[in-house]
């Protein structure tokens, strides 16, 4: 780098030097002939000028040999050679030789110019002399007439010489200063690309981590300036890495301590982070930029991110690895498209889920069958005992009745709880549907003196589901929206939205506290358990219900407030998966 901006910038310099030192000779050498030969054209034309009226009267006379004897002195003491023409062209005096040897001189272009009252100068080789030669051409004129022409002429050798001298001189001159400019320029190529290299390694070093280096320039201006602003980002730059660095070693302990099992994934599905409970749990040691199914080699969790990409939002499911339980919640991370997976063990749970579902599974059984027993014994004694034992019997009979609803409730639920629990599937109308489940309430909401209401909306479609659990689910919901009902009715309304049905069963009875709503599809919950006892409640209809919608892959909603009645919304896909 160093020598690279050494190189251009001293190169630089030594161009820039070289053109101007190439075209000040070339420039300065043509200005200088051309000033040399207009100063000796004047002079040559002041000479001729001076002499002119001492040649006029010899020329007008015809005084040639005169005139020429007078030339030859005169050129001797004036260095320079003269030539008088007459109007016709012919050379009748002269410094240099014989009048009569020379040519006719009236096609001469300064002789011309003169002859026509201007001042004629041309420059061409001499025959006569045989070198090349300055010409000035002056018209001798005698009351506006022209009488000659008088011509001054030297050889261009006297120039040729002083130029050459003066050129060694220059060159010489040249020569000194571009080793001076070269000095000088390497000095400025140095001085610039010396701090210059300093930043860049210094640059280097900080761009490695050693954010300790700093730069002190002795130079000034701009460069010093840099290196100060380099320093002070160095500086914030220390800062900030070590804050960081500290803010990470934070994170890492954070995320090292998190007993869940954590990683993060790009977009492709490389592994970018875990902790130390994922690596314990899938022999993780060295997984960074692995894929994550070169790890964990489970199809729900595959299928899981996969959908958490097509979706590009959060999800939550349980899967099961390595005879383990998990509860995976994905996170999408918009910003970076990357996703956070954290998975929860809960084997443990999973385990006592199970062990609870036996046992309400074998309980129920064994209750059933001695319940069944003492009812219908109680019914013997019933019909053979006294009148006076009869209201004791009754009790009996009540509470008998009320465990047997209980066992067969659970019973129900443990079913529907249980894994793979395969739906009958076929075509059920839910419009005679809810008319058949209607006429069974009827007689009861009659005693009560309530409205029962069914409303249909148009362009309601069959739907594919299990006939006898909707039948089920409808039975629950209407037996407790007439239990809780003491005036004014129930309502069933059936519509269509798109390819989705949705039923509400609204009743007008006493509601249920707005505290409450989250928990009515609790197993065993109760808003009011004294009046849940009186009416024979067993707190799992409601549960049943929920099983039921979500098997078939709907939702249910309870909307109610205290003293206004309750609203149950269920929506149910057109085809169930």
């Amino acid at each position: 780098m160093r020598n690279s901006l050494f190189i251009k910038v001293f190169g630089g310099y030594l161009v820039i030097i070289c053109i101007l030192f190439l075209l000040v000779p070339l420039i300065s050498f043509k200005l200088i002939r051309t000033y040399y030969v207009n100063a000796l054209t004047e002079n040559l034309k002041n000479v001729a000028i001076t002499t002119s009226p001492q040649i006029a009267p010899s020329l007008e006379s015809r005084r040639h040999k005169e005139l020429d004897a007078f030339l030859k002195n005169l050129g001797g003491r004036i260095n320079a050679r003269i030539t008088v023409i007459d109007q016709e062209g012919v050379v009748v005096a002269d410094t240099k030789k014989d009048p009569a040897a020379m040519e006719s001189h009236k096609t001469r272009s300064e002789v011309v110019d003169a002859l026509s009252g201007g001042v004629g100068k041309s420059t061409r080789f001499s025959v006569t002399l045989e070198e090349k030669m300055l010409y000035v051409a002056l018209p001798i004129e005698k009351d506006g007439n022209a009488l000659g022409v008088v011509r001054m002429s030297i050889p261009l050798k006297q120039i040729d010489n002083l130029l050459n001298h003066l050129q060694l001189r220059i060159a010489l001159g040249i020569v000194l200063i571009t080793l001076l400019s070269i000095g000088i320029a390497f000095l400025l190529s140095r001085g610039v690309s010396k701090p210059v290299s300093a930043l860049v390694r210094a640059a280097k070093k900080l761009a490695k981590g050693e954010f300790h280096t700093r730069v002190y320039l002795r130079t000034g201006g701009e460069l010093k300036e840099l290196a100060t602003s380099f320093n002070e980002m160095a500086d914030r730059m220390e800062g900030l890495f070590g804050s960081l660095s500290r803010k990470n070693e934070e994170l890492d302990t954070v995320i090292s301590s998190i007993q869940e099992i954590l990683l993060v994934l790009d977009k492709d599905g490389r592994i970018k982070l875990t902790n130390e409970s994922f690596r314990k749990a899938f022999d993780g040691n060295g997984t960074q930029d692995k894929f994550y199914w070169e790890v964990m080699r489970c199809p729900a969790f595959s299928e899981l991110i996969k959908k958490v990409m097509e979706e590009r939002r959060n999800h939550i499911r349980e899967i099961e690895f390595r005879d383990a339980h998990y509860l995976c919640s994905v996170t999408f991370v918009s910003s970076k498209e990357e996703m956070v997976a954290v998975l929860y063990d809960i084997t443990d749970i999973k385990n006592l889920e199970r062990m609870k579902k036996s046992f309400v599974a074998n309980i129920s059984h064994e209750l059933r069958t001695p319940l069944t027993a003492i009812k219908g014994f109680v019914e013997t004694i019933e019909e053979e005992e006294e009148i006076k034992n009869t209201q004791y019997l009754e009790i009996i009979k009540r509470h008998t009745d009320r465990l047997m609803s209980i066992v067969s409730d659970l019973l129900l639920l443990s079913e529907l709880e249980q894994p793979g629990n395969a739906l009958e599937i076929g075509e059920v109308n839910l419009v005679n549907l809810a008319e058949n489940i209607l006429k069974v309430f009827e007689q009861g909401a009659k005693a009560k003196g309530l409205t029962l209401k069914l409303t249909v909306g148009k362009d309601l479609q069959p739907i594919q589901a299990d006939p006898f659990k909707l039948e089920q689910m409808f039975i629950n919901l209407l037996d407790n929206a007439i239990k809780y009902t003491e005036k004014g009715g129930v309502a069933i309304s059936l519509t269509q939205a798109d390819e989705k049905s949705i039923v509400e069963i609204q009743d007008s009875g006493i509601g249920i506290p707005g505290t409450h709503l989250p928990r009515v599809f609790e197993r065993f919950y109760v808003v009011d358990k004294s009046r849940s006892k009186k009416l024979g409640g067993t707190g799992l209809g409601l549960s049943i219900v929920k099983h039921i919608v979500l098997l078939h892959g709907g939702t249910i909603d309870a909307e109610s407030s205290l003293g206004t009645g309750t609203k149950f919304t269920i929506v149910l896909p057109r085809h169930t998966m």
